[in-house]
């Protein structure tokens, strides 16, 4: 019999893979020449996802160093990324992605003070980014900030209500942190719409359910 929620280990950090949350820059980058602007928008997919832009004016080099910065976070090397990173954010401080970026990694090294200026900054550059909200809210959540946590995740959430990343880890910050199980279950059970295939949300609804003596959705 698999244990409740509450005796497991939290859940791993919960948030999107560097290389996707790169995306969008690396094409701002990568498919542009250094001086042409781009507009700044987030498109919704027709997948329930979003792209984002932001002009910038950049250079090869910037290019180069960004794709390096990403790299090493990809392989783990979190150190080395955020000196990477840190060139970027100096040499184009208004580029909102690479200091999410830099957020991530200094997360990654559970450095969480320096994680979150990296995301309160990205918000000040691009404050409807729905990925710098969640992050902040992983930052947060790591100080003991639960309610500022839950906050971010809805601001999260607010820009883009498809985002289940986002929806996740409020769900597990209310299950874990805040003994809310009404917006715990609801929101498991909204990225359990979005993720059917994940079976372990599917069993902590139902678990939650039957410690909370709540009823299945559709049954009384």
């Amino acid at each position: 019999m698999t244990p409740p929620p509450t005796h497991l280990a939290i859940p791993p950090r919960v948030r999107t893979r560097p290389v996707w949350l790169a995306i969008g820059l690396l094409c701002i980058l990568a498919c542009t020449s250094p001086n042409a602007p781009i507009p700044s928008e987030i498109e919704r997919t027709t997948d329930g996802g979003f792209t984002i832009t932001q002009p910038v004016r950049v250079g090869v080099g910037v290019r180069r160093d960004f794709d390096a910065g990403l790299r090493l976070l990809e392989q783990g090397e979190f150190e080395s990324a955020v000196e990477r990173l840190l060139e970027v954010t100096e040499a184009v401080p208004n580029v909102a992605a690479a200091h999410i970026d830099l957020g991530i990694a200094y997360g990654q090294l559970e450095d969480w003070e320096r994680a979150e200026a990296s995301l309160r900054r990205a918000l000040e550059l691009s404050p409807r980014h729905p990925v710098a909200h969640n992050e902040l809210g992983m930052a947060l959540r790591h100080q003991g900030r639960f309610d500022e946590a839950r906050a971010s995740y809805h601001a999260a959430l607010d820009v883009a209500s498809g985002f289940h990343f986002a929806r996740l880890n409020l769900a597990i910050l209310c299950d874990l942190f805040l003994d809310d199980a009404r917006c715990a279950i609801e929101h498991y059970e909204r990225y359990a719409e979005a993720v059917p295939e994940d079976e372990t949300v599917v069993m902590w609804i139902a678990d939650l359910r039957n410690r909370t003596g709540q009823p299945a959705a559709g049954t009384r």
